[in-house]
């Protein structure tokens, strides 16, 4: 398998985009909201995805809450952005837990069902005052220790649904006064605050690097491609060892080809990239470039499914989804 998880064009699979898939294996496939029109298409193209790909990639999806969602009523329940659940959490610290469990349980039962591995939430950047709204509510608030608590709450609900979490953004975009899909945003000064919930999670199976240039650790280098920061900072400080994955690499915060920026990125020290348009000569050129899987990445990934795979229990959803509506009134 390539170090690569792609998108696809649009809702349904077609005959190049599954042959590029197994002429080139990727470890993965992103869905997104232009791939999904509703429960029964969605089921039709994950089951022709799983026909192309090998048994052990993943099917990945963003599934925050709030704003960031791809599945949405009415084939699938809305879900409460990650503010609402802080500031239950700052008047009533164990209703917020609770809340965040039961947030990531459901999400985590919805996606399981639709047939999604991977689940790219929960988002532990801090939610801080003055900094651009690309992040905003999608945090659970300003506070490292509130947020790190909330994350592993909901982490541990998407677990125990079947679905393996990806702690994001790594090594922390709260701060950050610009939009990384859009620039390059620039992060200066102590970031130590923002690594605790990063360190509080640190058990996680999966996680996914900023693209923000942090000077004080490495003024030329954006943390994706940066070997000092994946090293020292994210392996080392915050003491991560599942599997990382690159944030989209066609994000205008990076400069380059897609397949340059991959090999940078796996250089630097992630096991995967991410690679989100779809567009089928772009994802060829990245696939045909891209190194394989390494020996370490794929343990990594075969912990994040015995992870979820022994965390799963039977859930009613229904009983769930009320009792965080009676928390959340």
């Amino acid at each position: 398998m390539k170090a690569a998880i792609v998108g696809i064009a649009g809702p349904s699979l077609g005959t190049a985009d599954a042959a590029l898939l197994r002429a080139m294996p990727p470890a993965g496939v992103i869905l997104f909201a232009r791939n999904i029109l509703g429960r029964d298409q969605l089921g039709a193209l994950v089951a022709d995805l799983r026909r192309c790909l090998p048994a052990d990639a993943v099917l990945m999806v963003d599934q925050e809450g709030g704003r960031v969602a791809r599945l949405r009523p009415p084939d699938w329940r809305a879900h409460p952005a990650a503010a609402v659940i802080g500031r239950l959490h700052a008047t009533d610290a164990v209703a917020g837990l609770r809340a965040a469990w039961l947030t990531g349980a459901l999400i985590g039962l919805d996606c399981a069902a639709a047939g999604f591995d991977v689940v790219t939430a929960p988002v532990l950047d801090l939610g801080l005052p003055g900094a651009h709204a690309v992040i905003g509510d999608r945090a659970f608030g300003p506070d490292p220790a509130a947020v790190g608590a909330l994350g592993a709450a909901m982490a541990r609900g998407l677990l125990e649904a079947g679905v393996q979490p990806v702690a994001k953004h790594v090594p922390g975009h709260g701060s950050a006064r610009a939009d990384s899909h859009l620039e390059l945003p620039i992060v200066a000064g102590d970031i130590t605050p923002g690594l605790a919930p990063f360190r509080h999670n640190a058990h996680l199976p999966w996680a996914m690097t900023a693209h923000i240039l942090y000077p004080e650790l490495d003024a030329a280098l954006p943390a994706t491609l940066s070997p000092r920061i994946i090293g020292e900072i994210i392996r080392g400080r915050i003491g991560f060892d599942g599997v990382l994955v690159s944030d989209d690499l066609a994000m205008k915060a990076l400069a380059g080809a897609p397949a340059a920026l991959a090999d940078a990125a796996l250089a630097a020290g992630c096991d995967l990239v991410l690679h989100c348009t779809g567009e089928l000569a772009e994802t060829a050129a990245l696939l045909e470039a891209c190194a394989t899987l390494r020996p370490e990445a794929a343990a990594r990934m075969a912990r994040g499914r015995h992870a979820a795979a022994t965390a799963r229990r039977p859930l009613d959803a229904a009983a769930l989804a009320a009792e965080r509506e009676r928390l959340l009134a």
